[in-house]
């Protein structure tokens, strides 16, 4: 029987929130192995002048406990 375990990451970009997505799988598969999904569960943006200055994404992440 697998064991999955699920972590919740903040990430942030400046280009977009798949962007942001993406940037949190690249760093946590840095420390982390077998990870299965990422689940957006949130999405938000920081306004400087205006202007959408930052993306920001909550990450809900599922990977495989090794025996």
């Amino acid at each position: 029987m697998a064991i999955v375990k699920v972590i919740e990451l903040l990430s942030e970009s400046k280009e977009s929130w798949e962007d942001a997505t993406a940037k949190a799988v690249v760093k946590a598969s840095e420390s982390i192995k077998n990870i299965r999904s990422a689940n957006v569960s949130n999405l938000s943006a920081t306004v400087k002048d205006g202007k959408v200055d930052k993306y920001r994404v909550n990450v809900k992440m599922a990977f495989a406990v090794e025996d």
